[in-house]
C-alpha cells in the first residue's frame, strides 16, 4: 500500500510541475533594430544555417531553434513569443531565400510547417 501511495505522489508531483521555459536573458533583445537591418538580419541566418559566424545572442537562439519550433514556442512566455514573430515575419519577407533554407534545416518533412505557421500568425 505505501508503494501505492509512494507512486501517486510521485506521478502527482511530477503532472502538478511547472512546464520549463526558455531563460528570460534575452527577453529585451532589440528585434526592431534587428529587423531593421537587413545586413544584420542576414548575419543572424547565416549564423543559424551555420554558414557564418554568431553573435553570443545568436548561438544562444540557434540553440532553441529546433525545440521552438517543434513545440510552437510552448516554452516561450509572451514576450519571447511576440520577438520570434517579428523576427521569423521579416526574414520571410525580407530575406526569403534564407529563411526557406532554415526551414529545410529545422524541418526538412515539413511536419511541423502548419502548426509554426499558425503560431506565427497567432497574436496571442
Amino acid at each position: 500500500m505505501k508503494t501505492i501511495l509512494i507512486l501517486c505522489a510521485l506521478l502527482a508531483a511530477v503532472a502538478c510541475r511547472p512546464e520549463e521555459s526558455y531563460s528570460t536573458k534575452y527577453d529585451d533583445f532589440n528585434a526592431q533594430e534587428l529587423v531593421d537591418n537587413v545586413r544584420l538580419l542576414k548575419s543572424y541566418a547565416k549564423c543559424f544555417l551555420e554558414h557564418g559566424p554568431c553573435t553570443a545572442e545568436g548561438s544562444d537562439f540557434k540553440k532553441i531553434i529546433p525545440d521552438a519550433v517543434k513545440t510552437k514556442c510552448s516554452k516561450c512566455n509572451l514576450k519571447q513569443r511576440q520577438l520570434v514573430r517579428v523576427v521569423v515575419k521579416a526574414m520571410q519577407q525580407k530575406v526569403p531565400e534564407l529563411w526557406q533554407e532554415l526551414v529545410k534545416k529545422e524541418d526538412p518533412q515539413g511536419i511541423y510547417k502548419a502548426d509554426f505557421e499558425l503560431f506565427i500568425k497567432a497574436t496571442d
